[in-house]
């Protein structure tokens, strides 16, 4: 595509000469611009993709992907409406809980939480909850005994073994009148998922214990449905609908999160056009560079005209001019942003460390890691469209050069 002639002489206006110092430092920040442009989109990009896939991972792997629950109180015939939906294709398991709010309480420490009753055999079934076990035992998870979050655990200061308070919402009268229901608890297991929201704010226990406390005799308040294949939730959404139609109703786990998502999305969007105009002013500055080359070159165009190069052996040396800055600086970039990504929560340790501020505080982010995943067809797509930026830079200067008129240029010289 490049004869060795044009390849010569736009390495040559490639070197920095005291004569165009100017026009190299203009060059040199158009490589910058550039190499800082795509190393931050691919930094945030990955940061925000790992955000939401360490959300949707911990959401889900909580939470079931659909709910099934009683369009009238608890869900007292649960155990025949599960027979119905586990025998569906592509249902990987149906669980019962129990869901409600709590105040639970130690000294003079209190917090509001959400308790959620599960059985034992379910709780070992979800390998977020059995692996993030950080103190305790499971075993252990059986009659009074109930699990919580670190965050809450130290925030009440206590241990596996300690007993809690859990009030409960619903009261019960008494000789001295509507009093709300206490019982002792006592920690059986201390859990960190990684999110803050449920290291802080959620208590597990035994559901039957659960069906106990809140008085549901038997009933729960919902089935959570988890599927083989998180793909095939709108088809399996309705197939479920029918089975339970008339019985019960159902929800999956995008009508609780969607503005979240959504707002995850928006998000998304946004920074990614903001941070394209970076590397579009870094374009800007190619062809600035790139017009006062060609003005400080006419005496050499002219004369490389006159030995018999032709006008598209004028365009291809500019634009290989300066499409190579954009390259180099497109490559560059890539690069740092890649490994940047690669090793964000090193880095972001090693910050806190130096500066000894909190650059990431999980109560605010939800999360107890920064997380960035790179997604290379993203990656390919901003490296493709930082090439074709600088490219496309390129080809006004370089059409300048190629209609220089040689005998023009040289008559001013």
């Amino acid at each position: 595509m490049f004869s060795g002639f044009e390849r010569m002489v736009a390495g040559r206006y490639l070197r920095s000469k005291k004569a165009e110092g100017f026009v190299s430092v203009i060059a040199g920040f158009s490589f910058a611009g550039i190499m800082l442009g795509v190393a931050t989109l691919i930094i945030v990009m990955s940061v925000m993709n790992g955000f939401r896939a360490e959300l949707f991972s911990r959401i889900l792997g909580l939470n079931g992907h659909m709910n099934v629950y009683s369009l009238q109180g608890p869900l007292d015939d649960y155990d025949y409406l599960r027979s119905k939906i586990e025998p569906i294709k592509g249902i990987a398991g149906v669980t019962p809980i129990i869901e409600s709010q709590g105040l639970i309480s130690k000294g003079g420490n209190s917090s509001g939480i959400m308790v959620r009753g599960i059985e034992w055999k379910d709780f070992m079934n979800r390998p977020l909850l059995r692996d993030s076990v950080i103190d305790g035992s499971i075993d252990d998870f059986t009659g009074t005994r109930i699990a919580i979050g670190d965050v809450l655990a130290k925030k009440m200061n206590v241990r596996p073994g300690d007993e809690l308070v859990l009030t409960s919402p619903q009261v019960k009268s008494t000789p001295f009148g509507s009093m709300p229901r206490q019982r002792r608890y006592s920690v059986a297991v201390i859990f960190d998922v990684g999110m803050y929201e449920y290291n802080s704010g959620f208590v597990f226990m035994p559901l039957e214990a659960a069906q106990t406390f809140f008085q549901y005799k038997g009933g729960v308040t919902a089935l959570e449905v988890f599927l083989d294949n998180p793909n095939d939730l709108d088809e399996l959404r309705r197939t479920v609908s029918l089975t339970v139609e008339g019985q019960a109703g159902v929800y999956d786990w995008r009508d609780v999160n969607s503005s979240f998502f959504n707002a995850l999305q928006v998000e998304r969007n946004v920074m990614f056009l903001i941070l394209t105009m970076i590397i579009i002013v870094a374009a800007f500055n190619i062809i600035s560079s790139m017009i006062m080359l060609v003005k400080d070159k006419g005496q050499d165009i002219a004369i490389m005209r006159t030995m018999g190069a032709s006008r598209s052996n004028m365009m291809k040396i500019f634009m290989l001019t300066g499409a190579s800055i954009g390259f180099v600086g497109t490559i560059v970039g890539a690069a740092i942003g890649i490994a940047f990504a690669l090793n964000i929560e090193t880095i972001r340790q090693g910050l806190e460390g130096l500066t000894g501020t909190e650059l990431f505080a999980e109560e605010i982010y939800f999360l107890s890691q920064l997380p960035a995943v790179i997604d290379w067809s993203e990656v390919i797509t901003v490296i493709s469209m930082a090439f074709f930026l600088s490219i496309l830079a390129t080809i006004y200067p370089a059409w300048r050069a190629a209609r220089l008129d040689p005998v023009e240029a040289l008559r001013y010289e």
